[in-house]
């Protein structure tokens, strides 16, 4: 019998020209990126050309991008950096999330309020698991400091309407984080996301 493999939301085996690519990475360029010796100073270079090689495709600057170790540790650092941050310059301590988000955004929500009292809208989600923008506009506060929807659902496979997400934060002056693990990512770009 012929075996299927249908959770490539989930993981999916890397691509045999991936693996060509990152053996260099594995076998001579080896070294800790912040050490000085010539191991390092090689890892450093690659680490600085993959960080501008992102960077273009997100159209930032070398010096926004972040990398960490999964989509959740990134899900993480960006909820509680923009909340963090806008709460220390006074610029806002609410969060609109859905219903339907990730564990990672939404645990890390929800200790945000329980623990720290950042304020926290969920929101629901219709019958096909899309956020209403109507809902979403109605929520949004004076104190709203960050708008964190992803692009696509990565258990039921909804896009978002991220485009019009992503205009309405702009707008109103709101940082806009989205998941983007489970999408190919072109609309959440063009949306002027703060963090993918």
């Amino acid at each position: 019998m012929k075996h299927i493999y249908l959770d490539h939301g989930a993981s999916t085996p890397v691509h045999p020209q991936v693996i060509e690519t990152m053996i260099p990475y594995w076998t001579d360029f080896y070294g800790n990126p912040s050490s000085g010796h010539a191991h390092g100073r090689d890892a450093g270079f690659a680490l600085d050309e993959a960080r501008r090689t992102v960077a273009d495709l997100l159209r930032a600057r070398p010096s926004e991008i972040v990398f960490t170790g999964c989509g959740s540790e990134s899900d993480n650092l960006a909820v509680r950096g923009v909340m963090w941050a806008a709460r220390a310059v006074g610029g806002g301590n609410h969060l609109i999330t859905s219903c339907i988000e990730h564990e990672a955004v939404l645990e890390t929500a929800v200790q945000l309020r329980d623990t720290f009292g950042f304020e926290l809208t969920i929101l629901p989600v219709d019958g096909y698991g899309r956020v209403s923008l109507a809902d979403l506009s109605a929520a949004i506060r004076p104190d709203t400091a960050l708008i964190s929807i992803m692009a696509a659902n990565n258990e039921i496979g909804t896009m978002q309407p991220i485009l019009e997400i992503g205009a309405l934060a702009r707008e109103r002056g709101i940082s806009l984080s989205h998941r983007c693990g489970a999408s190919g990512g072109d609309d959440a770009l063009e949306s002027d996301a703060d963090a993918y």
